[in-house]
């Protein structure tokens, strides 16, 4: 009884060391693509990615300081969906592939770019 009771409780370490092993501390550094000045107060949004390619449900939001930086920790590993919503930005949104116990991931925002019509210019008065 004592060994079946030793043996549950090294399988429930081993799976709480194995689990912790499959999770990310992700930092995130937001610049503006033009000269590479860090981008304040910008929403980085974490979706999580499903085995198809389809966004899970829920999410989670950052914001970055001062020096365009945010970061949080627990991700699973796998597909995350990452999105960069700040003022007077494009917004940016990619797919990044979570497997690494410390990961960075830089993000270069860029302005929004001149609109094109087929209409023409429209008349000055």
């Amino acid at each position: 009884m004592k060994k079946l009771f030793l043996i549950a409780v090294l399988a429930g370490l081993c799976a709480v060391a194995g689990a912790a092993e499959h999770h990310a501390n992700l930092r995130f550094v937001v610049l503006k693509d033009a000269n590479g000045k860090p981008v304040r107060n910008a929403s980085v949004i974490l979706h999580p990615v499903d085995k198809h390619g389809k966004q899970g449900k829920g999410g989670l939001q950052l914001k970055t300081n001062g020096e365009g930086q945010t970061s949080y920790s627990g991700v699973p590993f796998g597909k995350l969906r990452i999105q960069v919503i700040a003022s007077g930005f494009q917004t940016y949104g990619e797919d990044y592939d979570i497997n690494q116990p410390e990961m960075e991931i830089n993000i270069r925002v860029k302005r929004p770019q001149e609109q094109i019509t087929i209409y023409g210019e429209k008349d000055k008065k």
